[in-house]
């Protein structure tokens, strides 16, 4: 696979392993080398949705983005493939449980250039399960424990802990891992050192030097449970390149449960949430199981939820933001605050913001259209409410397919634009 370079600080390579056990009875620390430089910035891409249905796909792409050993490369390798198959059925029923988070967690490796195995690795860690966290404790699908966290810069406060948010763990663990191969230039140690620390791994590099391609498991002097993490790795990939030879068939996944971020405005809990969307609330609450209070806050992101249910929770939202802007316009003196969306002050209290100031008009010309620029943290809803339009109609004044805006865009905002 090719390399992909990043501006990666040089004070990431201190960064540490998460913990990795498979499947695990319960999480459990792993050594911690606490690096000596604190760490600022990890850039990564931005969580994003597929653009388009992976849909039952989601197995051929896997497999063609695999850059390790086969089934053959290990006796181990097949012996855990078999440990973890032997229960087809049983096999079956989880991998199909989990199926939307590894097809998410595949397109987030795809983004950042991470060999396919990777994708896998939940698998390994904690069977997809957002371990809770307590204490120093590792937590989340990727088992880290909060020292790794914070170099990750992954929030773990009191009502939200990013490790156990799908997207943001997903996005900053595959730039960890691009980050580890561009350094190693072998994705066999780029496992080793999510497992056990860079730091370590270089420790033993620069004593016993690079390990050659074989053996397909690296004979460097690292602990039973950081190499068994390869072997585990490589056996839940070698179930996937060969199913048949394991004696069971891989689900499908269709594309309404196939996993979409919804973008929010303020606050909005996930019971009520889960009621506009139509889904039980415990399954939105696991699907988003970093949101620790149940209240899901713009500044951390949005919800992720199966594909058909996020298009019924975007209608709603919308419908209940026009249903409280009607409110609002009926009752300009006394208007309610938007319920569960956001915390702006009604827009017939205050005058909007980024308008340039206009002369008084002149009848023989129309009145020119209003333009907003977009500012940080800014939605299309957001701003619909600041000008008393709809978010209709900012999509035709200004020709956007989707929800989609950026900072520093301009946007009419009035009605002079129709």
């Amino acid at each position: 696979m090719k390399t992909l370079l990043r501006p990666l600080p040089l004070a990431l390579a201190l960064l540490i392993g998460a913990c990795a056990t498979a499947p695990i009875s319960g999480p459990r620390a792993p050594g911690i080398e606490p690096p000596t430089t604190q760490i600022h910035d990890i850039r990564t891409a931005p969580p994003a949705s597929p653009a388009t249905p992976a849909g039952s796909d989601v197995w051929g792409r896997l497999r063609g983005s695999f850059a390790m050993a086969d089934c053959a490369a290990d006796p181990r390798i097949e012996a855990w493939a078999r440990r973890y198959t032997a229960s087809p059925q049983r096999f079956e029923s989880q991998m199909r449980a989990v199926l939307p988070q590894l097809a998410y967690v595949q397109e987030s490796a795809a983004r950042h250039g991470v060999a396919g195995e990777f994708a896998l690795l939940p698998w390994v860690e904690s069977h997809f399960r957002p371990v809770p966290p307590r204490k120093n404790l590792p937590a989340g699908v990727w088992q880290i424990v909060p020292v790794t966290a914070r170099h990750m810069n992954l929030a773990v406060e009191r009502g939200y802990d990013a490790r156990l948010d799908l997207a943001a763990s997903t996005d900053a663990v595959m730039a960890l891992l691009s980050h580890y191969h561009d350094w190693f230039q072998d994705w066999r140690l780029a496992d080793y050192a999510y497992n056990a620390g860079r730091y370590g791994i270089d420790r033993l590099l620069a004593r016993d030097g690079a390990p050659p391609a074989q053996p397909a498991i690296p004979a460097l002097p690292v602990r039973a449970g950081t190499r068994d993490h390869l072997v585990k790795l490589l056996a839940i990939a070698c179930v996937v390149r060969e199913p048949e030879r394991f004696h069971v068939t891989l689900p499908a996944l269709e594309d309404d449960r196939q996993l979409v971020s919804v973008a929010v405005s303020g606050r909005l809990s996930l019971n009520h949430a889960a009621r506009l969307a139509g889904l039980p609330p415990a399954t939105l609450a696991s699907l988003n199981a970093g949101y620790r209070s149940g209240i899901v806050d713009a500044r951390h992101g949005g919800l992720l939820l199966p594909r058909k249910q996020a298009a019924g929770l975007r209608t709603a939202l919308l419908a209940q933001a026009a249903d409280s802007h009607a409110g609002r316009v009926a009752s300009v003196g006394d208007a309610p605050r938007l319920p569960d969306l956001g915390d702006d002050p009604p827009p017939a209290t205050r005058q909007p913001e980024h308008v340039p100031a206009t002369p008084a008009p002149d009848a023989s010309k129309p009145a020119p259209p209003r333009v907003h620029v977009v500012r940080a943290g800014e939605t299309l809803l957001k701003i619909a409410h600041r000008y008393r339009v709809r978010v209709m109609e900012l999509k035709r004044w200004n020709h956007l397919q989707g929800d989609a805006i950026a900072v520093g865009q301009k946007l009419v905002v009035s009605t002079a634009a129709k």
